[in-house]
């Protein structure tokens, strides 16, 4: 037969170590939120920062950001989209690939191929350092939610 003051007892330690676990990840869910965020925003600095540096401006003839210069993600894809517009309409609409080996044009496409390919490489950045500061967002709010609920309720009823 169990003594009633015995189970009691145990039932209040697993409610109070329950307690103790959802709170503790509720504040690692902030602290890996907060880091999320600022790992996130330091990228979009720092690639925003390099873009900066090159000196880079959209082309007068671009559809967006005219003569803007190229540091955020709008601003390199409209650059890397006016690049591939003037090459195909320097190479009569033929890509690298499909030019001659022998073609003198050929050089000029590839490297617009290249300065594409780097401005989405930037583009990529840029996006994978926004979707990095979102999760942080969205950690550092579950982690809240669970630090304010265990605060709310008593250690022996979680």
């Amino acid at each position: 037969m169990t003594d009633i003051s015995t189970s009691t007892a145990s039932a209040g330690t697993r409610g109070l170590t329950r307690h103790r676990f959802i709170r503790w990840t509720g504040f690692l869910s902030i602290l890996a939120g907060v880091v999320m965020l600022v790992a996130g925003g330091v990228v979009w600095g720092v690639v925003s920062s390099q873009l900066a540096d090159q000196h880079i401006t959209v082309a007068s003839d671009s559809e967006w950001f005219p003569g803007a210069n190229v540091t955020d993600p709008f601003t390199a894809l409209a650059e890397a989209n006016i690049i591939n517009e003037h090459a195909l309409h320097s190479s009569e609409g033929k890509t690298y690939a499909q030019l001659d080996k022998e073609d003198p044009l050929r050089a000029t496409v590839m490297n617009a191929s290249f300065l594409r390919a780097s401005l989405f490489t930037s583009v990529v950045s840029f996006g994978v350092s926004f979707f990095a500061m979102g999760v942080g967002l969205m950690f550092g709010l579950f982690g809240g939610s669970l630090v304010a609920l265990t605060q709310r309720a008593r250690p022996g009823t979680v």
